[in-house]
């Protein structure tokens, strides 16, 4: 097995060192033995740049649990634990990712979280299964937050596997809550990263135009290779050559900043109707270009109104106060929750005790909730779309990254509103 390079995180532990000081005698074994967390993700190649911005929110998850005392379990389970996050670098490889997922197991990581893949989360879905299955007394939860691909809680849908963002199908249908009103769109050119997300945001936009949007011509229908393209100016120069006022993307990470960078080239002035538009880089490589044409779903977005959601971000960029380091996710927060809520309701760190607990578990934080759903183990949630506006500008009080460009909530969908239906077959483990 390749050596990998295992970071265990600094600041948790020094964090860990600090808080059990004072504690009672149960706060040794918390401090000896916590509970480690292995994240699987891509810290090094082209997509590097969004692994950290994950850490980012995973640690500030982790010390907040941490400042409160850790994981709060009976005697009998070993006390009170505080929780330790571990990064392995998966390099964007689905081989390093699994290699990274046996030296986790190794360590002695009971949970894994991914998310920046969704072909690397389904080839870990398909190696914890067997790894579950071989080896009971050393099984794994994989909490998942950011892959999408609708696949993962339908057909490939595991006991093991808990998702806590919205699928690919959600978030299209939350787009096309705005689009189908969008009466400028008449031409819209389809953009994806050519792999299973991808794919599969291609083949729900198509699917959903038509039924929202039968008036709009497909112009376009691309996929290109996914992190390996440098100059996106000839797919801009076909987008603006296409007569589209809209693209309609799921790209994420660099395939997204600079398919906007070179539209802002070559002189594109349509919409760009994305998933990820709002954060890494793209509302600042757009600029002015992209005041009032850029559109972004997301579960949550800094302009949310009201107080709970401005003491929330506000303490995120408190803890984080460089601009580059401004991005930050309600659902990794709310997953960190709900797997301490999991496990304290189970009163043990049995994978399979608290793999039941969390199938079921609600959870809420700075006024924003949401709930696992049995059936799939698909977290149900509330949905933003957000168009990019000028800071200061009305429902614009925080821009992003320091661009000066933020984002107005245009849309917010309820949870139930954005619930669809699932083709799992759940098998829960004897």
């Amino acid at each position: 097995m390749k050596l990998l390079r295992r970071q265990v995180l600094k600041s948790s532990f020094l964090a860990l060192s600090a808080l059990t000081l004072g504690f009672n005698s149960g706060a040794a074994t918390a401090e000896l033995t916590p509970l480690k967390i292995a994240m699987i993700e891509g810290l090094s190649g082209p997509f590097a740049n969004t692994g950290e911005a994950v850490f980012r929110n995973l640690i500030w998850a982790v010390e907040r649990v941490n400042a409160r005392g850790g994981v709060k379990l009976p005697a009998t389970a070993g006390g009170s634990r505080m929780l330790s996050l571990v990064r392995y670098d998966s390099k964007g490889q689905n081989e390093e990712a699994l290699s990274a997922l046996r030296a986790a197991i190794d360590d002695g990581a009971q949970f894994v979280v991914q998310g920046n893949s969704s072909a690397t989360a389904a080839v870990l879905i398909d190696a914890i299964n067997k790894h579950n299955e071989r080896e009971p007394a050393k099984r794994v939860l994989f909490l998942n937050y950011s892959a999408v691909d609708p696949i993962l809680t339908n057909e490939k849908c595991s006991f093991w596997h808990f998702r806590f963002d919205a699928h690919a199908d959600m978030r299209m249908a939350a787009l096309m809550e705005v689009l189908k009103d969008d009466r400028s769109i008449k031409n819209a050119y389809l953009m994806g990263q050519d792999y299973s997300f991808g794919q599969a945001v291609v083949r729900e936009a198509r699917r959903q135009l038509g039924v929202q949007r039968p008036d709009v011509h497909i112009v376009g229908d691309e996929l290109h290779p996914l992190g390996r393209v440098k100059d996106f100016l000839p797919y801009a120069a076909k987008i603006k050559a296409s007569g589209a006022q809209a693209v309609i993307t799921g790209n994420w990470g660099n395939d997204l900043t600079l398919l906007v960078k070179a539209a802002k080239e070559v002189g594109f002035e349509g919409k760009f109707y994305t998933f990820y538009g709002n954060a890494l880089g793209v509302p600042a490589a757009i600029g002015e270009a992209g005041v009032g044409k850029v559109i972004a779903v997301a579960d949550w977005l800094p302009n949310v109104p009201g107080l709970p959601n401005e003491t929330f971000y506000q303490a995120f960029r408190q803890r984080f106060p460089k601009p580059a380091d401004d991005y930050v996710h309600m659902r990794m927060q709310l997953m960190v929750e709900a797997l301490v809520q999991a496990l304290e309701k189970a009163g043990t760190t049995n994978s399979i005790a608290v793999g039941d607990q969390l199938a079921s578990t609600s959870v809420g934080l700075y006024g924003q909730s949401g709930a696992v759903r049995l059936a799939d183990h698909q977290f149900q949630q509330p949905l933003v779309v957000g168009l990019m506006e000028r800071q200061g500008a009305p429902g614009v009080r925080f821009d992003v990254e320091g661009s000066g460009y933020g984002f107005r909530v245009i849309k917010q969908i309820s949870a139930a509103q954005a619930e669809q239906p699932t083709s799992c077959k759940m098998v829960r483990p004897a």
